[in-house]
């Protein structure tokens, strides 16, 4: 009896250890399981999409059931999957280890967020078990919004409640942490970039979810209470909504963007053993994005009613923030050229996919925010092509990478790199195959969100199908490796990549606290190969 004692007390059970758990690197890896999970019926959704229009009028989905799948494809992927994944798992259980923190400013808060999201995702899909799904768009726009009946929107409109709320919570704890519990020595400017990265798009959820929660809840008041915010009949603006809801969702691009750009920040010195190049200009560049990111939002709205005239400046902003970003990217280039170069499946990833795949994104980007050319591409399939050349191209590519990167120290196992680098491959060419001939058919002018096309456009939709199904088998890989490398890869070292930022200085995984004793930060964090300059703490100062 007293073993047994003995043996319950060193080891918790499942619910305290995990449902009750306040520890941030657990958190972390919860919200990186049920955002893979999310993945799944996101995924899905897509490939029955794309399945549909391989042919002109294919009847895999009649006409009411595709804008169902592509409302839950847009709403999944962004709210349940790329967001949470990268400022839900990723700034989770990377920000305290990095800033030398033992954990989270407010833990109980942080399982907090963790729990709503969930409770979002679930109130989310559960309208597929009631027989009706949302058919309106991510966006929701009035005035079909208002008008279309059933409990599918309000389900959807109460699950982004639950979700701003989530992100709100952990936005605020992830600005606390960075700035009241890093270690000594870890100034501002020697943190960690993917630590910047978070800190300006905590700052972007702080200040854009509520707008968001404006509208829908607004939007909600007009379906069921009588309200007119939006019913332009009873003197109402139906682009107040678009108004509201722009001015978090396209800055919301960021949130999705920002901490991948950190991602690969963070990836490039290691495997190409060279200092980052441009320091300041890639942390503070993050800064302009996201500054810059809430003077854009009518880009969305030239051919909504608004004059022209006053698309003017949202066109010169929107055309000016490409200028940070290309800080970032060529600085990242300089940091490959002539590096070490280490060809492992996180660079693969960074250096190749999210770099070539992402520059296309925004050159699309460029285009579509010059008045005149958005005029004509406007709702055509060379948007959705941009969009997913930078969401998909970038986010996802950013996202792969980091679950590569981090798996040793998250698991203290190490992946298969053979199979991470066939993985690689695929999701590349798959990437092009699928979302380059949208800009092609765009220009024929495809519409988007349409079931049907005009027949002679089938070559390039196949193509895109075609494409489609290669990320699919990709997205298995990745699941695969994942789970097999869990269970047989070889053990990992506290260090595997040879890295100096301050998570790879202790064991895999990490202790329950992170570290027994705080570090003593004393350089940069990415002098790899400088003379004198090779580690950024005190050996002595840390104790694991």
């Amino acid at each position: 009896m007293s073993t047994a004692v003995a043996e319950t007390t060193r080891r918790p059970s499942f619910w305290r250890d995990w449902v009750l758990t306040v520890d941030h690197k657990k958190i972390g890896i919860m919200y990186a399981v049920t955002g893979l999970f999310f993945l799944i019926f996101g995924g899905l959704a897509a490939v029955a999409i794309r399945t549909q229009l391989a042919l002109p009028n294919d009847v895999i989905l009649k006409p009411d059931q595709f804008n169902q799948f592509f409302t839950m494809h847009g709403t999944i992927m962004i709210f349940l999957f790329t967001i949470p994944m990268l400022a839900g798992a990723f700034a989770n259980y990377l920000v305290p280890i990095m800033v030398g923190a033992q954990d989270m400013a407010f833990p109980r808060m942080n399982a907090l967020s963790y729990w709503l999201y969930l409770l979002g995702g679930l109130i989310l899909i559960i309208s597929p078990l009631i027989g009706e799904m949302p058919d309106v768009g991510w966006t929701a726009y009035p005035p079909y919004s208002i008008e279309t009946k059933g409990i599918a929107l309000d389900l959807w409109v109460t699950s982004v409640h639950i979700l701003g709320l989530s992100s709100i919570l952990g936005a605020i704890n992830t600005i606390v942490t960075t700035f009241n519990m890093r270690a000594p020595g870890m100034t501002l400017n020697r943190m960690p970039l993917f630590v910047w990265a978070m800190l300006v798009t905590s700052f972007i959820q702080l200040f854009g979810v509520p707008a968001l929660a404006g509208a829908v809840t607004t939007l909600l008041f007009d379906r069921h209470l009588g309200t007119i915010f939006y019913n332009f009949v009873a003197g109402g603006d139906p682009m107040l909504y678009q108004h509201l809801f722009w001015f978090y969702s396209h800055p919301a691009v960021y949130v999705m963007i920002i901490p991948a750009m950190g991602i690969v920040s963070e990836i490039i010195p290691v495997f190409a053993r060279k200092p980052i190049f441009g320091y300041h200009a890639i942390a503070y560049s993050s800064i302009a994005i996201g500054l810059l990111g809430f003077l854009v939002w009518a880009h969305h709205m030239f051919v909504a009613g608004m004059q022209l005239s006053a698309g003017i400046p949202f066109m010169i902003t929107s055309l000016i923030i490409a200028i940070p970003t290309a800080i970032k990217i060529f600085n990242w280039l300089s940091t490959l050229w002539r590096g070490s170069i280490q060809y492992t499946t996180p660079l693969l990833f960074t250096g190749l996919g999210f770099i070539f795949l992402f520059t296309i994104g925004g050159l699309g980007g460029i285009f579509l925010a010059a008045v005149p050319v958005d005029l004509h591409l406007h709702d055509s399939y060379f948007v959705v092509g941009h969009f997913h050349y930078v969401l998909f191209g970038g986010s996802m590519m950013a996202i792969i990478a980091g679950l590569f990167y981090w798996f040793p120290k998250a698991t203290g196992r190490m992946y298969f790199e053979k199979f991470g680098q066939w993985t690689f491959w695929l999701y590349f060419i798959g990437t092009n195959l699928t979302f380059f001939p949208m800009h092609i058919l765009g220009y024929q002018g495809m519409q988007r969100r349409v079931f049907g096309y005009t027949p002679g456009l089938e070559f390039w939709n196949q193509v895109a199908t075609v494409g489609s199904y290669l990320l699919s088998i990709a997205t298995v890989l990745v699941f695969v490796n994942l789970a097999i490398s869990l269970k047989w890869g070889a053990k990992a070292d506290a260090n595997p990549w040879g890295a100096q930022t301050l998570e790879w200085t202790v064991s895999s995984p990490p202790p329950e606290h992170n570290f027994h004793e705080l570090p003593v930060v004393t350089d940069a964090p990415y002098n790899y190969g400088v003379p004198s300059k090779g580690k950024t703490f005190d050996d002595d100062a840390v104790t694991v």
